[in-house]
């Protein structure tokens, strides 16, 4: 079905370019096209020698694209051509700009390049260009297992799609290996190697298209961010932090079957060749507190390498990432801020990297934020390519009005846009002195509260009826707990009048018993006589009326309890003197003991209950 899928497009493309007319005298009298395909991202280097044939001036040469092409198109460049062999370092680039050409067909869509000097009759001007495409390389098979190797299929064409007549024509596909499944064979192709070679071709006329298909074998992890949100925020106390927020994808082959670690393990290479296995972040040479972590926490095992030129991190996922799968992980790290902030015509501005320090990544959406510090103002961006642009405010520690951020966003980023852009803004100097006397004043003010708080009298007055009430109260509480210990003294003592009992029984010592008896009637009347005031005094106390009931009834309960175990041990006194047997005696004290044990239940809950308050 991909098949078919792609000769029907190349069909219809054929067609639409058939009777597209040509645009002007120019002739490319050489082309030189150099196609990349060792990476998840294709780079096709076209070097054009452009002749006017015509009489008139000519100021621009169009570049024509089929749509299937344009619309995977990430960056497009035009620069001075070196020559081979030279190394460019010029910088400078032609201006480039998206043309709609009339009577064109829709199919295509065409690029306008300005030169940089117009071309009279029977001049020629050679230069570069750079077209790097993203999702260009589609996997088939679609879907691999853990075991497979991972083939991509590439479409083209072998001649140069042009609206100009070319004369001499050539065409170079470098592949990442040596092992291609199929390729395309038509007049003057050969393979050698990795590479194979189309032409030359010559005297093609405008709007020729040939196409190729190229099946290789390629076992480079497709390493996608779908988003990838970094946050340069700038700091004039002398540092700039960079957090680096990624959602990434392998947008390779999907993985298929189950996934085995073990076997992952044994061959990492044969059995996991396409898995992303780790990544690499170039960072700025004096990057410092660089960390790495994911959803779950701090991820260890990363490396961080540095030197006088860069800084690298090797960082790894938790797990080996094969097609289809997704992770999300965040980098951080600080920047000496006089390496990148500067002055100039009275503003400051900020010269930093765009796009994505992981080397090969392609992200579908790149958001940069700069968070400018507070009273920023006269805010301008200037970048090497376009942007969409808007503004947001972000508050942090001792702001007020919040933090002017330029937010800029730029879809289907590749490293040719890791390129250096200029935020410009305005600053008073003396508004760096705002966040310090905040701290000032605050540890002041803290300070003052304090002293403040320990010299002034916060205790209610003594004269007021709350605290008049609240000092009855304490006089109620006080009482109440007076007669709860008296209660459970007395409770002691009824202990001892039934210890003294066992110890008849065990001896036979009457007048032991008789002794203890006594001593124990002198301490309950001693502990009745200190129980009237406090009585007396919560009768005579209104905070105590709601309390009082409950007190009396525990007196009473305590009191019944004493006259029964008195009962019950004057009872077995007289039977032991009248000597007779344990039987009659239980019988004789058998319905004082249920009685002694229910009132004593009763006392314990009044006990409790007032406990409680």
């Amino acid at each position: 079905m991909r098949e078919m899928g792609l000769r029907l497009d190349v069909f219809l493309l054929a067609l639409t370019i058939l009777w597209a007319p040509a645009l002007s005298d120019l002739v490319l009298s050489k082309v030189d096209r150099r196609i990349d395909l060792t990476s998840q991202i294709a780079r096709i280097t076209s070097t054009l020698k452009v002749e006017n044939a015509g009489s008139g001036l000519v100021s621009e040469v169009l570049l024509a694209f089929p749509e299937s092409q344009a619309k995977h198109l990430a960056h497009l460049t035009a620069t001075p051509n070196e020559g081979k062999g030279k190394v460019k370092g010029s910088g400078i680039s032609y201006p480039v700009q998206l043309v709609h050409a009339k009577d064109m067909p829709p199919s295509l869509t065409f690029y306008s390049v300005s030169l940089p000097k117009e071309l009279g009759e029977g001049d020629s001007f050679t230069f570069d260009v750079l077209a790097v495409f993203t999702h260009a390389l589609k996997p088939f098979p679609e879907k691999i297992t853990q075991a497979d190797i991972q083939l991509l299929v590439f479409q083209d064409s072998a001649h140069y799609l042009s609206p100009y007549a070319v004369k001499v024509q050539t065409l170079s596909v470098k592949l990442p290996d040596a092992r291609i499944e199929s390729y395309t064979r038509i007049e003057n192709t050969k393979n050698i190697g990795s590479e194979i070679k189309y032409g030359p071709y010559e005297n093609l006329p405008p709007y020729s298209y040939s196409p190729i298909v190229v099946h290789f074998e390629s076992n480079q992890p497709f390493a996608v961010a779908e988003e990838l949100v970094r946050e340069i925020e700038i700091s004039h106390w002398g540092n700039i932090q960079v957090t680096e927020h990624y959602k990434l994808v392998h947008g390779g082959a999907q993985s298929k079957g189950e996934f085995s670690r073990l076997d992952y393990q044994a061959r990492p290479h044969v059995r996991g060749a396409s898995a992303i296995k780790r990544l690499v972040a170039t960072l700025p040479p004096r990057a410092h507190s660089v960390y790495y972590r994911d959803e779950i926490g701090n991820v260890s095992t990363s490396n961080l390498w540095s030197d006088f030129k860069k800084t690298e991190l090797e960082i790894e996922p938790r797990y080996p990432m094969f097609g289809g799968w997704r992770t999300a992980f965040t980098i951080g790290y600080g920047l000496p801020l006089h390496e990148f902030l500067f002055e100039s015509d009275g503003k400051r501005f900020i010269n930093i990297s765009f796009g994505c320090p992981i080397n090969e990544v392609v992200i579908d959406t790149l958001i940069v934020k700069v968070v400018l510090p507070e009273g920023s103002r006269d805010i301008s961006v200037s970048a090497p390519f376009p942007l969409k642009q808007w503004q947001e405010k972000k508050f942090s520690h001792l702001d007020l009005f919040g933090r002017p951020v330029v937010a800029l966003e730029k879809t289907n980023a590749v490293p040719e846009h890791n390129q250096k852009f200029q935020v410009y803004y305005k600053f008073n100097s003396l508004a760096m002195l705002w966040e310090p006397l905040m701290l000032i004043f605050g540890i002041f003010f803290l300070f003052v509260t304090g002293i403040v708080y320990m010299h002034v009298d916060m205790s209610i007055s003594k004269s007021s009826a709350s605290y008049l009430a609240k000092l009855q109260w304490d006089e109620v509480q006080a009482a109440i707990q007076q007669i709860r210990n008296i209660i459970t003294r007395c409770l002691v003592i009824h202990d001892k009048v039934e210890a003294s009992l066992r110890d008849l029984s065990r001896t036979g010592d009457i007048q032991a018993c008789k002794a203890a008896r006594k001593a124990a009637d002198g301490l309950l009347k001693e502990l009745s006589k200190e129980m009237k005031p406090l009585l007396a005094f919560l009768h005579s106390s209104q905070q105590a009326a709601h309390l009082l009931p409950k007190v009396e009834e525990l007196v009473v309960k305590v009191k019944d309890l004493e006259e029964r175990l008195m009962v019950k041990h004057s009872t077995i006194v007289d039977c032991y003197e009248k000597k007779y047997g344990g039987r009659e005696i239980e019988n004789r004290v058998a319905s004082q003991v249920q009685k002694i044990t229910a009132l004593r239940q009763e006392v314990d809950d009044l006990l409790e209950f007032i406990d409680e308050i």
